[in-house]
């Protein structure tokens, strides 16, 4: 099968050059001229020509201070592109202090693209178990197993595109890195550094529209002899330096270039719509039987959790919400995901004589390492039997 083919079969939505052409076919069509509009907008202010004139100092800058200041991490210590692909996987929404310890327990079990490819799904979801968003480990899944069947491996963000998981960023990031391909990385941090560099104050619906608004000026400023490292160095630069809420200009390598810096008012920019929050409490149960516990794992085409377990709520149980409540209470939880702030309650209920709804399996305590439980609700649990046994 020819490679193009090939990248078709194991692609996980529309290609982008179907895209691209369904919004061109029609020259005065509302989507492209929004896109056209919004490219443009990245180089059109005076700040951001301003920026693009010096961008041989403000690369020689950045560089090197990267070359110096960079963070000692395991995947650029003998880089690859495994190592690459899979740290990029695990840093999507993710610190990288918490990645670290997955990272290295990821590779002393699956240290190859074909020893991933060769390993059933729960075992990929018990290594990833803990940082979330497992739409993420399944999809590096699904890509190592078309990685497998190509020889050699694609070498463009387009073709990288056309592959499982990989968006705009992750194929700029991974084929820059690994291929020194020339394509600039738009993530947060890079919106913030040049939302700042330029003092762009462009009110933005959120962060997708600000990626696409400064595409154009982040490839502008991009290093054609080390374009890997540029994009490292700017994702290092927003880590560890352009901070959110209290940015460390004082420290800062290319403050000579910042316009926000000279106003003297960094966290103005960027200018992003606030997010709606929605706040949801959830009541769970916590029933026991013979020594198992009582969980609910969600079905394999669930959009966040798939074959995830986690403590059943009490409707997911067959319990009434008011019944649950007049149990003991073990724990109240809060935890954010995306846009939900959760508070979780756990209380003690009997044990269900049936099984009645979907998804409920009854685990022996003996055996909770052997299943995939959410990251929270192991730490949970993990609470709660430490207390019982020190009761």
């Amino acid at each position: 099968m020819p490679k193009r083919n090939r990248l078709r079969a194991c692609a996980s939505r529309p290609t982008r050059s179907n895209a691209v052409k369904s919004a061109s076919d029609s020259p005065v069509g509302p989507a492209a001229r929004r896109l056209r509009d919004e490219a443009a907008a990245g180089i059109a202010s005076p700040s951001a020509r301003r920026l693009v004139s010096t961008a041989r100092a403000f690369r020689t800058a950045l560089h090197a201070w990267y070359d110096q200041h960079s963070r000692q991490l395991p995947w650029r210590e003998a880089p690859s592109l495994y190592q690459t692909v899979v740290s990029e996987f695990m840093l999507q929404q993710t610190q990288v202090k918490t990645v670290l310890p997955y990272f290295t327990r990821w590779l002393a079990a699956l240290p190859s693209f074909p020893a991933l490819a060769a390993a059933d799904e729960a075992t990929v979801l018990r290594l990833w178990e803990g940082l979330g968003y497992y739409t993420r480990a399944r999809n590096l899944h699904r890509l190592a197993r078309c990685l497998v069947g190509m020889s050699p491996a694609p070498r463009t963000p387009e073709a990288w595109r056309d592959l499982p998981g990989v968006g705009p960023y992750t194929a700029a990031a991974i084929t820059s890195i690994a291929f020194k391909a020339h394509a600039a990385c738009v993530d947060g941090n890079v919106v913030r550094i040049l939302a700042r560099l330029t003092a762009d104050g462009t009110a933005f619906r959120d962060s997708a529209e600000a990626a696409r608004h400064f595409t154009v000026l982040a490839g502008a400023l991009l290093s054609a002899e080390r374009p890997g490292d540029h994009n490292q160095a700017m994702m290092e630069l927003g880590a560890t330096v352009c901070l959110r809420h209290q940015p460390r200009c004082t420290v800062c390598p290319v403050r000579p270039f910042c316009a926000a810096a000279r106003l003297g008012q960094p966290t103005s920019f960027p200018r992003l719509a606030a997010k709606s929050v929605q706040h949801q409490l959830v009541i769970r149960v916590w029933c026991e039987r013979a020594g198992r516990l009582l969980l609910h794992r969600a079905s394999a085409s669930a959009r966040r959790l798939a074959s995830i377990h986690e403590l059943p709520t009490a409707s997911e149980a067959g319990i009434a919400a008011a019944q649950a409540t007049r149990g003991e209470l073990l724990a109240r939880k809060r935890r954010t995901i995306t846009r939900h702030h959760l508070t979780e309650s756990i209380y003690v209920a009997p044990a269900p004589r049936h099984l009645a709804g979907p998804g409920l399996v009854w685990v022996p305590l003996s055996q909770l390492d052997a299943v995939t439980l959410s990251g929270p609700h192991r730490r949970w649990i993990g609470e709660i039997l430490a207390a019982r046994r020190a009761d």
